[in-house]
């Protein structure tokens, strides 16, 4: 037996020892006993906190999501609240909320009695709720923290774990270190401090949420509407809108929100309305994909739809759907979306004389240069992020200290929008209300989205993107990525499709003053660009690309070739 099968087996027989784990958890690995694969796969690792928290499969076994990773990513956290209070007045705090997934409500209670059980108040959810809610929770009710269970649009198989600052904004880098040295000090689960639920509620260390943060969080995304008196005045109910939850938390948040700004003519996918953790209905929960939509636009064509929208299961992201002046329906990527609503957003504030002198955009560096380009227009300071919504959440944190900017709208590729200063998350809630708002508002001008866009592409230029990804799971796969990137630092490509490259940005250095991350991207001579992400929650990397030509047909033809020729080389 080798070393490293030794060391497997020491910790598969420290689980089945410890008296701390439940029987269940422990009939789970003694009935893989002879699948030695898979036991060396669930214990080869600590499920790895990363910037993003943890996220994995579900299952027994230090590499899974289980109860017991949950309390130890936990009692790390609770450290890094104790010592973020030290020297405040009273006690410390967290909200916890949870999406549908299985066990999601089993590991927000968890978490809820370790913090109880370090003397950390937990303000929990009693059920569901999106991701956004709990980051304006946690700045509405002044916590110390946040936590939210979610595995976001990953796999049935999967669930997550992520955690917030005082701000409301996921912990950046040098503040998810300190957790993880925590995390990594804990020698065994005997040190968690965990209180039974009726002991933390008789010392009102568990506190339970309700009603009264739902109608806040509803009424505050409702606010940041931008044209409310023209939706009111009957705009909104000219629209038919189709929505799908996608079996997530988004569904009364969504249609309380809509409802509150005039759309009277708001249809659900009836099939997928419900909280479900199988997403038994779709291969993926995803609205970046147009099989998530299949129901949607076959109701859409049952009731005239002008536009259908579809949030993730934990409602921080938002897919659109719209119908072109043929009829047809169209998806639009995040990047458009997020261009279209830059432009909605600021043209309307100019409208108002509400504009401010100082604003600002903030995207991430794998995001179109579309919205830049319409953010510059309009007269704001475009900020680049890395990717992740927390770095975004970091600026306006950074802009609300020093007041040099007036945060406007961020956004991320991934169908992740942020309008209002309330969060410091990306919110499904009011990019479906804003979308929605701005096919209204277009509606009036006899123009869909789809018009809009090409209006946009006729000013700014034909900007197409696209993203690809390959999967490598487990072990044999961490290697693979990790030669991957290494083969494109050490042997850059010279020319793409006979274009040169000029330049290779190496993220892991530190530029422009970001945090390091193992990111790389190509600069081309003729303004095209692409990037190799490794992803830090998933078993994937992926790959970026992006073009500006001088019409639609240009466009495609440049982005094809950039990703052929570079995926061709990845494959090889």
């Amino acid at each position: 037996m080798t070393e490293q099968n030794l060391s497997i087996r020491e910790k598969v027989d420290s689980w089945l020892n410890d008296p701390s784990i439940d029987e269940p958890t422990k009939q789970e690995l003694l009935a893989l006993e002879s699948n030695q694969a898979e036991l060396e796969d669930r214990f080869y690792r600590d499920l790895e906190f990363g910037t993003g928290g943890l996220r994995g499969v579900i299952g027994a076994g230090s590499n899974r999501m289980n109860r017991y990773t949950v309390a130890r990513a936990t009692q790390g956290f609770a450290k890094y609240i104790l010592e973020e209070h030290a020297g405040k007045a009273g006690q410390p705090s967290v909200v916890i909320a949870h999406d549908c997934r299985h066990f999601s409500p089993e590991f927000a209670l968890e978490a809820a009695l370790v913090l109880a059980g370090n003397g950390i108040v937990a303000k929990l959810f009693p059920s569901l709720r999106p991701t956004p809610q709990l980051s304006f929770s946690v700045r509405s009710l002044k916590a110390t923290g946040g936590i939210v269970v979610t595995a976001s649009h990953n796999p049935p198989e999967y669930n997550g774990y992520k955690v917030y600052n005082a701000s409301g904004g996921q912990l950046v880098p040098h503040e998810a270190e300190r957790v993880i040295g925590n995390i990594q000090a804990l020698t065994s689960l005997a040190e968690v401090k965990r209180l039974s639920r009726e002991e933390a509620e008789a010392k009102g260390l568990l506190v339970w949420l309700g009603e009264a943060e739902d109608e806040a969080f509803v009424e505050t995304v409702a606010a940041t509407s931008v044209n409310r008196e023209l939706m009111a005045s009957g705009a909104a109910k000219d629209i038919v809108v189709v929505f799908t939850p996608l079996h997530g938390t988004g569904n009364l948040p969504v249609r309380q929100a809509l409802q509150k700004i005039g759309f009277t003519q708001v249809h659900i996918v009836k099939e997928q309305e419900q909280p479900d953790g199988n997403f038994s209905t779709v291969k993926s929960p995803n609205p970046e994909e147009r099989e998530a939509f299949k129901m949607a636009i076959e109701l859409g064509k049952q009731v005239g739809a002008d536009i259908l929208i579809g949030t993730d299961p934990d409602a921080d992201r938002m897919g659109a759907v719209v119908r072109d002046a043929n009829g047809e329906y169209e998806i639009l990527t995040g990047n458009q979306s997020g261009s279209i609503l830059v432009h909605y957003v600021l043209s309307q504030m100019k409208e108002t004389g509400k504009l401010p002198a100082n604003g600002a955009v903030v995207k991430t560096i794998v995001t179109s240069e579309l919205g830049a380009a319409i953010g510059r227009h309009y007269g704001a300071t475009v900020f680049n992020t890395l990717t992740g919504f927390k770095y975004i959440g970091e600026k306006m944190n950074e802009f609300e200290k020093t007041g040099d900017f007036t945060y406007l709208f961020g956004y991320e590729e991934s169908y992740g929008y942020l309008a209002g200063n309330y969060a410091r998350d990306k919110d499904a809630i009011v990019a479906s209300t804003l979308i929605c708002e701005a096919a209204a508002y277009y509606k009036r001008q006899r123009k869909t989205l789809i018009d809009v866009l090409d209006e946009l592409y006729e000013e700014f230029g034909y900007y197409r993107e696209t993203l690809a990804s390959r999967t490598l799971k487990g072990k044999d796969g961490l290697a693979q990525i990790g030669a991957l990137m290494t083969g494109f630092r050490s042997n850059p490509p010279q020319s793409i499709g006979g274009i040169a490259v000029t330049e290779l940005l190496d993220y892991s250095q530190g530029l422009d003053g970001l945090p390091k991350e193992n990111v790389l991207k190509f600069l081309l001579e003729d303004g095209s660009w692409f990037c190799l992400r490794p992803s830090g929650t998933e078993p994937k990397i992926k790959f970026y690309f992006a073009v500006r030509g001088t019409s639609n047909e240009d466009a495609k033809a440049r982005l094809a070739r950039l990703q052929d020729e570079v995926l061709a080389r990845v494959d090889n």
